[in-house]
């Protein structure tokens, strides 16, 4: 029996909708290590140049570490640290200091 005529463009969607394997707690805890130096591991920095990232969006925090990435915001420091970053670990970070509170 052959699919509807939607049933292909829903099912992309679906699976382009599906958010990555998430790393195991061991993988996140690594990453963190590199954060919390400067972000602190409760997500607030003791640096008053550093920003805070505890309860922010994980959204944003996800758009802010791409933007990093590819240069298009300009760090030294989060440029060199997220250059081999994947998307995963991107993502993985984002909903860490995502779900710390504020």
């Amino acid at each position: 029996m052959p699919l509807p005529r939607l049933a292909l463009p829903l099912l992309a969607l679906a699976c382009a909708a599906t958010p990555a394997a998430a790393l195991d707690r061991a993988e996140v805890q690594d990453l963190m290590v590199q954060c919390a130096a400067c972000h602190g591991a409760d997500g607030v920095a003791r640096e008053i140049d550093v920003p805070n990232l505890a309860g922010q969006h994980d959204v944003y925090l996800y758009n802010q570490l791409k933007a990093f990435k590819s240069g298009a915001r300009k760090h030294k420091e989060m440029r060199y640290l997220g250059r081999h970053m994947s998307d995963e670990e991107m993502q993985a970070i984002a909903q860490y200091y995502a779900g710390l509170p504020k």
